[in-house]
């Protein structure tokens, strides 16, 4: 039809020209046009034009009445978008494939909507956007009279939005609203610039003066009753934990106040009327309020069901998975903003449906209604997901409110369920009361019929306490005679115990003379070169005796000195005979600064080869000391020539001293150098 109304105009406008030049303008016009509108209707599809109808009241506007444009870069003008180059970009989203919100939190999204008013038109419309998180949302509107030939049309703008105080708002209202004055029989393009850092939906409503008032009215009426039933709910629980000390009451009273901190968050009248002045409260709030709800359900959920007892694996394995959802859902409100946080819930609330379910199999008959109103809550969460998502899936009134309704029923429910639980408990502990009566009635009449047989045993106990009196005084004195007998036995005993003691105490000190006296026949023997490491290692038989030698060598008489700062106080460390710096924590090992350093091997073999090599001046064969140390041919090549390096600085140092001990070598100054050992045993 449109090629058919230009061809009519290009016939008119050469009615004066020649038939051949009339045959090729049109035949050029026809081809000009055809490519233009195949690369209109490939390059977009333009919205539909929601024509107004005075007899209603409101319009929601379906997917077909706005067309969208992504902006990557958030750097296009309302001019940028009049003219035809971005005009044509602008796309139905109804058979586009795009779900109705935003998908990528960086980009700003423009909305176009054409309107036709209606002839007769006296009343202002308004247009409402149900998304009340929307971070900012800026409205364009046409400027009244006819656009100047050859320029673009005029607009104004109003600007509001979630990161803005509430009063930037057009009107005082939860949800964003925006005024379509009267334009009788005209029709007009409206724009919005809408940018957040989550998923925005495109919701919206178009509402006349006479019915947004009244449509008003019912909400915020239906919203306070909402509000009202939490609140008396929320003091009624209170009331009962503070009578009856039980902590479910308060884990439910948290529950439910995370839960009214949530909505009022997501119907926008905690930012309407508790903090209007604070946006980042508002974002802050927005996304922690559901982490908060997770938080105190699990915890009511927990102490509700008793899973701590019920089903101990289940209530360790439900803390770390909350935990954990917790923290990822902290994590992509702070840093990552993926917008489908919503999935991180599902886990941790699938897993407290699932523990709900099997204590109500284990035998806990309240455990239904907990599973009830979950089941309500996750029916209307569908509908909250599936708008989130852009998914069409009966999204109405109901729909939209439905959440409301079930967190209700909810909460009643639970209320009754815990209710339900106090009275079972009481019932129990009534029960057990009556069977604690009963025994306590057969337990007094025990006690009476013990107190007689009591009687009847004293009187047998007096008859034969006298007679046994006097079989006592006569074992008296046959005993009395007997323990004479038996002291003096016990003096002889411990004068020939006395001569004992004397004689062990003597053969105990000539045992420790001769252990000494062998302990410094053998040291003499090692000071003397004349000792196999048989000898060796029986006076330093593992490495805890070297370690302790060395130990005692370096730091003899308190010479401990930091290697790190220089401080000359320490304490014990973790490992065996090593020394912690009381200033900078620097630990130092007993070997650390010796010939002994980073050794590879055996410490009593590195002892004995030190030994070996000193008692021979050096001269002493490396294959000789692998032989006797079991050792590679490498590895002892390589331990003998740092040992023959410290002897040659040993004999040049000015303290030395020909005969000087053997163990003077190992304390060598430039012992730190690590030795690389080149061989294993």
């Amino acid at each position: 039809m449109q090629h058919s109304r230009n061809q009519g105009w290009l016939l008119r406008r050469n009615g004066g020209i020649g038939s051949q030049l009339q045959r090729l303008l049109l035949g050029t016009s026809l081809v000009l046009l055809s490519l233009l509108g195949a690369r209109r209707s490939a390059a977009a599809t333009p919205e539909d034009t929601l024509v107004i109808n005075q007899a209603l009241n409101e319009f929601y506007l379906d997917e077909n009445y706005y067309s969208m444009l992504e902006d990557p870069t958030g750097r296009l003008t309302i001019a940028d978008l009049q003219a035809p180059a971005w005009s044509r970009r602008f796309q139905a989203l109804r058979g586009s494939g795009h779900p109705p919100n935003s998908q990528h939190p960086s980009s700003t999204y423009w909305l176009r909507l054409t309107v036709r008013h209606a002839p007769a038109e006296t009343a202002a419309w308004y247009l409402e956007l149900y998304d009340s998180h929307i971070g900012g949302a800026v409205f364009f509107r046409p400027k009244p009279g006819p656009a100047q030939p050859g320029q673009a049309l005029a607009y104004d703008s109003v600007a509001t939005g979630a990161s803005l105080p509430f009063a930037t708002r057009p009107h005082p209202y939860k949800n964003f609203l925006f005024d379509l004055p009267p334009r009788p029989g005209q029709t007009a393009t409206y724009y919005l610039r809408l940018r957040s850092d989550t998923r925005t939906s495109f919701r919206a409503m178009l509402h006349s003066s006479a019915g947004l008032i009244p449509e008003l009215s019912v909400q915020y009426w239906l919203l306070g009753g909402f509000y009202g039933i939490l609140f008396i709910m929320v003091l009624y629980n209170l009331i009962l934990f503070l009578f009856l000390k039980e902590k479910t009451y308060l884990y439910y009273v948290l529950y439910v106040l995370s839960g009214a901190l949530l909505f009022l968050s997501e119907d926008g009248l905690g930012f309407q009327y508790l903090w209007p002045g604070e946006p980042g409260l508002n974002h802050f709030i927005g996304a922690a309020a559901p982490v908060l709800l997770l938080l105190t359900f699990a915890t009511y959920a927990s102490g509700f069901l008793d899973t701590a007892s019920r089903l101990p694996a289940l209530h360790r394995l439900g803390h770390w998975v909350v935990g954990g959802s917790a923290a990822l859902l902290v994590l992509d409100a702070a840093v990552v903003h993926s917008g489908l946080s919503f999935w991180l819930y599902l886990l941790p609330y699938g897993l407290l449906y699932y523990v709900g379910w099997r204590a109500y199999r284990s035998g806990l008959q309240p455990a239904r209604y907990l599973l009830l109103g979950q089941g309500l809550v996750a029916t209307s969460l569908t509908f909250l997901i599936m708008r989130k998502l852009g998914i069409d899936f009966y999204n109405n009134a109901y729909t939209v409110y439905s959440l409301y309704v079930a967190f209700v029923l909810e909460v009643v429910t639970l209320s009754y369920a815990l209710g339900e639980k106090i009275k079972g408990m009481m019932d129990t502990t009534l029960l057990t009361q009556h069977r604690l009566l009963k025994q306590l009635r057969k337990k007094h009449q025990a006690q009476d019929r013990l107190v007689e047989q009591m009687r009847e045993n004293q009187e047998l106990k007096d008859q034969l306490n006298s007679e046994l009196e006097s079989l006592v005084a006569l074992r008296t004195a046959e005993l009395r005679h007997q323990n004479e007998t038996v002291a003096t036995q016990n003096r002889e005993l411990l004068e020939a115990n006395g001569l004992l003691a004397l004689q062990s105490a003597a053969i105990e000190k000539l045992n420790g003379d001769l252990s000494r006296d062998l302990h410094a026949e053998k040291a003499a023997r090692i000071e003397a070169r004349e000792v196999d490491f048989g000898e060796f290692s029986q006076i330093y038989p593992d490495k805890g005796a070297c370690l302790r030698y060395l130990a005692d060598l370096k730091w003899a008489n308190g010479g401990y000195r930091c290697r790190k700062c220089g401080h000359e106080k320490s304490c014990e460390a973790r490992e065996p005979h090593a020394r912690r710096c009381t200033r900078c924590r620097y630990v130092e090992s007993a070997t650390a600064g010796t010939l002994l350093q980073k050794c590879k091997f055996s410490i009593v073999k590195a002892l004995y080869a030190v030994f070996l090599l000193h008692a021979h001046k050096g001269s002493y064969s490396p294959s000789e000391l692998a032989r006797v140390l079991e050792l590679r041919q490498a590895t002892s090549w390589a331990f003998a020539q740092k040992v023959l390096a410290a002897l040659q600085r040993r004999r040049l140092a000015p303290d030395y001293e020909d005969n000087e001990p053997w163990t003077h070598v190992l304390l060598d100054a430039t012992a730190e150098v690590e030795f690389a050992e080149t061989g294993q045993e």
